[in-house]
């Protein structure tokens, strides 16, 4: 049988860690997802729902669990140059320029310096940021600093892209203009994608599918659909409507509840006065 690059298959997986009183603490429970080569996926939830230990079995970096995760049909033991991940710090090394932040990730590569440079050159110019090659992260913003970490991420030519809440720390308008960015470079790449995110319309924007998380233990509550075109227009009120159906889903039923049973009229209120 053949699969598909970039395929991921997920099923019955669980995932517990000890705890000081011997007793399990579970935070994933029976997730089953299938991902098709090249899509784009947005996972999102709450805190406490498991999403970013989810990404980090995807990409090699916890070991101990029940159930399969299966890429291109074999099951994950470890990282892999196939698996790329983009964290919400970008994690560059301050004494190193641009450049040579991106060639750390070439390091078991088995080319020239001279191949590594056209490599490195190439994802300059996809991030847009060839001008500042020789420039240090410090002199750089956050939403450019993010940049190179994604150009890292993708030098070795990965079949999965995997991103744990890479924007949340940066501004309103520099993460637009990064979820911009990511979803030019996915069309570029060809590659699949999966973001780990808390903000619903940044997941809705990106993903072709929307998988929604409960907490405690963290577990799929329902996939959506997103059927809209890339690329896409925040102004799209079918986003918006998407958006809102998945906001219902974190919404509090007891407050709601409360409000509901909210006095309506002033002479219904009491005073102390």
């Amino acid at each position: 049988m053949t699969y598909d690059a970039g395929a991921v298959s997920i099923q019955q997986l669980s995932k517990s860690y000890p705890t000081q009183y011997h007793e399990d603490l579970t935070v994933l429970e029976d997730i089953n997802l299938e991902i098709k080569s090249g899509e784009f996926i947005s996972i999102v939830g709450s805190s406490g729902c498991g999403k970013s230990t989810l990404l980090r079995l995807l990409v090699g970096l916890e070991h101990k669990y029940q159930g399969q995760i299966l890429v291109e049909g074999q099951q994950v033991a470890g990282t892999s140059l196939n698996r790329g991940i983009v964290f919400q710090d970008h994690r560059l090394f301050p004494w190193l320029s641009v450049k040579e932040n991106i060639r750390i990730a070439l390091h078991q590569s088995n080319l020239s310096r001279a191949e590594e440079d056209v490599l490195i050159d190439e994802h300059l110019e996809l991030v847009k940021l060839t001008q500042f090659k020789d420039a240090y992260p410090s002199q750089l913003s956050g939403g450019m600093n993010q940049r190179v970490a994604i150009a890292r991420s993708l030098v070795n030519r990965p079949q999965i892209l995997l991103l744990d809440e890479p924007f949340g720390a940066l501004d309103a308008l520099t993460r637009q203009n990064l979820q911009d960015e990511l979803q030019r470079i996915w069309q570029v790449e060809k590659i699949t994608m999966i973001i780990v995110t808390h903000d619903v319309e940044e997941a809705v924007f990106l993903g072709d599918r929307v998988v929604v998380m409960q907490p405690h233990p963290g577990r799929i509550k329902r996939i959506v659909d997103v059927p809209v075109a890339h690329p896409r227009k925040r102004e799209d009120v079918r986003l918006t409507n998407i958006k809102n159906n998945i906001l219902l889903d974190f919404s509090d039923p007891l407050k709601d509840q409360l409000l509901d049973s909210t006095p309506k009229q002033f002479a219904d209120y009491q005073f102390a006065w």
